[in-house]
């Protein structure tokens, strides 16, 4: 009997690993589901190791996740610069590329416009900081509201500085400090200027690009491989530092940005619709591992390589739309940013007794527009655009300590609406233009000149 049992659970334990073996999504999930309950385990709330024990482990735990983190950021600028050279150099149709970049810029300004709109909706009417008590946080001896002092747009003068501002001086340095609104318009320059000049003289730079790009996404696989361990370390130390009590004191406020979340997804899966062919079973099926790993690494550069394979091959979006908009919108297209930025500010100025006004939450959603656009594809930004939005309305950013401790929850799940955002945002485009993906008949620019 005992052995009839043994072999039973050896067939589980095969099946299982058959199951998980090439499924990433699926491991991913079973280390979250791990990482919770060590943290749980290793938590203040049930007290079994001391603070200090607990706060070796749990940085040993997280380090492949640092290690997986810093392999991304290491590689986001090859990658993009790489792409986007690219994907503008092999376009067949140079005519195409500024309509493809009017209608995906129009899309994504829209998109985040509407969703900080919806935060800023959703916030006022469950209004999630009533239910928060601010004193108890943070010492409010310590906080200066600036309500009158509050700054606003630059002003007309400062304009044209801003605006300069924007065009890399030195690429290498934009690139090195992570400015990767200034690295794009360097990678968008580059682009069009080698479809300007002889293909004799462009084709050793475009096949460096394309062996660039190459060795790029070859390292983001290596990285992949650490995804489920990274994502059970960061996981567990996060759960075991903050505890069941911390988390369960923002709820509300976690409930009103995860359901601005699901309906900004469920707005995304609609245009879905109307843009493919494919019903919405199979879309979600598709891109179901996809905003699973983002979920997992809380980066849009770090699953950018899976999200040009799930839009060339998946969806059959043409190449040359989803090459050049996918890193393009990795970095400008953040639409769950923009609801969280809306949902945030309208939270703290609830808790901190900030009277907003109409021209203030216009504000809101113009800034969050205007950041989004020029915020770093890594975990963590959404602090620094919400930091820039508080005060421009007159908020003390000492509040955003209230948020910071949920802030890696909510960070992850918006990252999946931000990459869902880069997918639909592939096929409005190709939709529009009314382009076919064909990759194995068509001929770029490049090769045309050469022939």
């Amino acid at each position: 009997m005992s052995r009839l049992f043994r072999d039973h659970l050896k067939s589980l334990a095969d099946q299982f690993d058959r199951l998980i073996s090439t499924r990433l999504w699926l491991k991913v999930l079973i280390a979250l589901m791990l990482g919770v309950i060590a943290g749980v385990l290793l938590g203040p709330d049930l007290g079994l190791i001391s603070a200090d024990t607990v706060k070796t482990i749990t940085a040993w735990l997280a380090l492949p996740g640092q290690v997986f983190l810093a392999i991304i950021q290491m590689i986001v600028v090859p990658l993009v610069v790489a792409s986007i050279v690219r994907g503008l150099a092999a376009n067949n149709n140079p005519d195409a590329i500024k309509k493809n970049g009017l209608i995906a810029l129009a899309f994504i300004v829209v998109s985040t416009a509407v969703a900080a709109t919806i935060g800023i909706g959703l916030a006022l009417n469950i209004q999630p900081g009533q239910f928060v008590d601010a004193s108890a946080l943070i010492d409010a001896n310590s906080i200066t509201v600036a309500g009158a002092g509050a700054q606003g747009f630059p002003a007309m003068s400062e304009l044209p500085n801003k605006v300069s501002e924007l065009i890399p001086k030195n690429p290498l340095a934009s690139m090195a400090s992570g400015e990767m609104l200034q690295v794009i318009l360097f990678a968008a320059v580059l682009g069009v200027a080698m479809l300007a000049i002889p293909a004799q003289q462009s084709k050793p730079l475009f096949d460096l690009m394309g062996a660039l790009q190459e060795v790029s996404l070859r390292i983001v696989s290596w990285a992949m491989l650490l995804a489920p361990i990274a994502v059970f370390g960061l996981i567990t130390r996060l759960v075991a530092n903050l505890g069941i009590d911390v988390l369960a004191g923002m709820a509300v406020y976690v409930s009103t940005v995860v359901l601005g979340l699901l309906l900004v997804g469920l707005l995304y899966f609609v245009v879905a619709k109307v843009t493919l062919a494919q019903p919405l079973g199979q879309f979600f099926k598709n891109v179901r591992e996809l905003l699973l790993l983002s979920f997992s690494t809380s980066s849009s550069a770090a699953v950018m390589p899976i999200t040009l394979q799930v839009v060339e091959d998946k969806l059959m979006v043409n190449p040359e739309i989803a090459r050049f908009l996918v890193p393009l919108g990795a970095t400008i297209n953040m639409t769950g940013t923009g609801l969280y930025q809306g949902v945030a500010t309208v939270f703290l100025a609830q808790v901190f007794n900030v009277d907003l006004s109409l021209s203030s939450y216009f504000f809101i959603v113009t800034m969050s527009v205007a950041a989004s656009i020029g915020s770093p594809a890594t975990p963590g930004a959404g602090i620094i655009i919400l930091s820039m939005v508080l005060e421009g309305v007159g908020i003390p950013a000492a509040g955003i300590a209230l948020i910071l401790g949920v802030d890696r929850i909510l960070d992850m799940l918006r990252t999946s609406v931000n990459v869902l955002g880069d997918v639909v945002a592939c096929t409005t485009v190709h939709y529009f233009t009314h382009l076919h993906s064909t990759p194995e008949k068509s001929t770029t620019l490049l090769e045309k000149k050469l022939e």
